[in-house]
């Protein structure tokens, strides 16, 4: 291959990593932090990456320094004079890294004793997240109150978080609120999170887990602290109520005999697949798919292709079993 040939394959695969740099989702960046754990880790960030650039650039420019200085002059001829070291020189360059690891481990120590101090319930709102494959499970112990995929937490409010996982190990992470945190079975990890203002953030599984690991979304709405008591005294006190059109009674009746042995609505069943209460309230299907009729028809007819591992089987309904099912399951709301 000619040198040219290579360099223009070097210079469209610089062009082609610059443009997918901004094929990100921006609202799962970490660097536009929305809460205060989330600052306190950015300016961790900011403050490593600025010691980073300052050692880089005295390194080029000392490098660069010494190339012209001691370059080999025209008639010059010989070794230069050799220096065997410099103790000046030793001490120097093992004091100054020395410096600049205990400027950047300060506050990092007393970052990390700070973002891992525990809040019990008067300080803080108490919130034990469970891992599945692939989806996410949220308890609010001193609420009585249980949701899924959509997480709703007061803003301006310090959240405690116990974290576990049903399965296998996962990782729970809402980038513009804070770092990630591994749910490990059998185990309990704590940390804590606060969104500063209202607003829709998002997180993801942060830890390899299985095939469907790239969907393991959820959401997270920050409300004011009225209305999420508002929301909280909803999901306490709805009650599953029959269905008053005929097609969304017959739903009801399928759901009750093919499904609520997992689905848990209103208090009511099991506890293996996401709680339903407020289905329709939340934005997605299995947490990435649009929220609307066609989309939950297609969860519904055939679950594993649209997540593929995940542990809801695949029930053979006909058409109009599952159109039924969707329109019982899309009356499931604390909103309306």
């Amino acid at each position: 291959m000619k040198s040219w040939q290579i360099w223009r394959q070097l210079v469209l695969f610089a062009l082609l990593t610059l443009v997918l740099t901004g094929c990100g989702i921006q609202e799962l960046s970490a660097l536009q932090p929305q809460g205060p754990v989330a600052e306190m880790q950015f300016d961790l960030m900011k403050l490593s990456f600025s010691i980073m650039i300052s050692v880089f650039v005295v390194v080029i420019l000392i490098f660069t320094y010494v190339l012209i200085r001691y370059r080999k002059r025209p008639g010059q001829d010989g070794i230069p004079k050799q220096v065997e070291g410099s103790h000046k020189l030793e001490i120097l360059w093992t004091v100054i890294p020395f410096l600049l690891l205990i400027v950047l481990a300060v506050p990092t120590v007393t970052t990390g004793f700070t973002l891992h101090k525990e809040y019990d319930n008067k300080e803080a709102l108490q919130v034990k997240v469970i891992a599945h494959q692939f989806w996410w499970e949220f308890e609010y112990p001193d609420l009585g109150v249980a949701t899924a995929q959509d997480l709703v937490i007061p803003a301006g409010k310090k959240i405690q978080f116990d974290v576990t996982s049903a399965d296998v190990m996962h990782s729970f992470w809402i980038p513009a609120l804070g770092g990630k945190i591994d749910t490990n079975p059998g185990l309990d990890n704590k940390m804590w999170l606060q969104a500063d203002k209202p607003g829709i953030y998002y997180g993801k599984c942060a830890e390899l887990c299985g095939a469907s690991h790239a969907l393991m979304d959820f959401k997270v709405e920050a409300v004011t602290p009225e209305e999420f008591d508002a929301w909280a005294k909803k999901m306490k006190e709805v009650q599953a109520q029959p269905a008053a059109a005929s097609a969304a009674a017959k739903g009801q009746e399928i759901f009750k005999k093919s499904c609520l042995g997992c689905h848990a609505v209103a208090g009511e069943g099991g506890k293996l697949g996401p709680n339903l209460t407020n289905f329709a309230d939340r934005q997605k299907v299995a947490g990435i798919r649009p929220n609307n009729a066609e989309e939950l028809a297609a969860w519904l007819k055939d679950p594993q292709k649209i997540k593929p591992g995940n542990n809801m089987p695949n029930l053979n309904l006909t058409d109009d079993q599952v159109n039924a099912l969707v329109e019982y399951i899309s009356t499931l709301s604390v909103k309306k």
